[in-house]
C-alpha cells in the first residue's frame, strides 16, 4: 500500500511542514520518506539477511544508519493498522491478549495486548514486541495503537510510544485512516494527512532497502 500525505514534523519548538510517501508490503517491510521544509528523511523497515527485523534512516541523501535490531520488534507498517500484528493471529508466534474496555483519549475503547515469542530470551522479546491496540467500541477500527522505543545504546530504557489515528474513510475496500499523529512521551512529533491511498501496485522488496 502507498499512502501520500501532508505532513507536519515538529522537534522541540521547531516545525517543518512538506509531504510525505508511506508504503509498506505485508506486515514486516515499511518505507516512509519525507520531504521537508529543513531537507529530507528516509526510513526503511525490513528483514535482515539473517531473518531477523531491522531497518535503517539517513537524512538529506547521506549515509544510511542502521536502527538497532531491539527496536524493530514492533509494526513495521506503525502508520496503517490492517498491516499490523493484528492480522496474525492464526501466527502461533504472536500472543493476544483482551484487557478490557477502557477509556483512552477520552473515547470508549477495547483494548487488546499483542506480543510475539520465540525459542529463546522469551522474556526480552515479548518487552521488544509488545504492542497495545485500542479500538473504537462501537466500530472496532483502532483508534490508537502504543509500544515502546529505546536509545540505539540501551534496551533497558523505554520511551513511550504512539500512534493515533482518525477520519477513516473506504478506499478500495479497505478502511484507511486520513489523519494520524505519531506520538513521543506523550507530545507530537508526526503530524500526517493523508492526500491520496494506493493498493497492490505491485511495491518490490528492493524499495525498502536503502543504499
Amino acid at each position: 500500500m502507498t499512502l501520500n500525505a501532508n505532513v507536519i514534523s515538529i522537534s522541540g519548538s521547531d516545525d517543518e511542514t512538506g509531504t510525505g510517501t508511506l508504503e509498506a508490503k505485508g506486515i514486516s517491510e515499511s518505507r516512509v520518506d519525507l520531504s521537508l521544509s529543513g531537507g529530507t528523511r528516509s526510513d526503511v523497515r525490513n528483514f535482515t539477511s539473517g531473518g531477523a527485523p531491522g531497518g535503517a534512516w539517513e537524512k538529506n541523501g547521506g549515509t544510511s544508519t542502521a536502527y538497532a535490531n531491539h527496536n524493530c520488534w514492533t509494526d513495521a507498517a506503525w502508520f496503517f493498522p490492517a498491516l499490523s500484528s493484528l492480522t496474525q493471529t492464526a501466527n502461533p508466534n504472536f500472543i493476544f491478549k483482551y484487557i478490557g474496555q477502557e477509556q483512552h483519549a477520552d473515547v470508549n475503547t477495547q483494548h487488546i495486548r499483542v506480543f510475539q515469542i520465540g525459542q529463546q530470551d522469551k522474556v526480552t522479546l515479548q518487552r521488544l514486541s509488545t504492542a497495545d491496540f485500542y479500538l473504537d467500541a462501537s466500530s472496532s477500527l483502532p483508534l490508537a495503537i502504543t509500544s515502546q522505543v529505546h536509545a540505539d545504546s540501551d534496551m533497558n530504557t523505554d520511551v513511550a510510544m504512539e500512534v493515533r489515528f482518525d477520519n477513516y474513510q473506504a478506499v478500495s475496500g479497505f478502511q484507511v485512516p486520513f489523519h494520524l499523529q505519531r506520538m513521543f512521551n506523550g507530545g507530537v512529533v508526526l503530524d500526517v494527512t493523508v492526500t491520496s491511498a494506493a493498493f497492490n501496485t505491485g511495491l518490490p522488496d528492493s524499495l525498502f532497502t536503502l543504499q
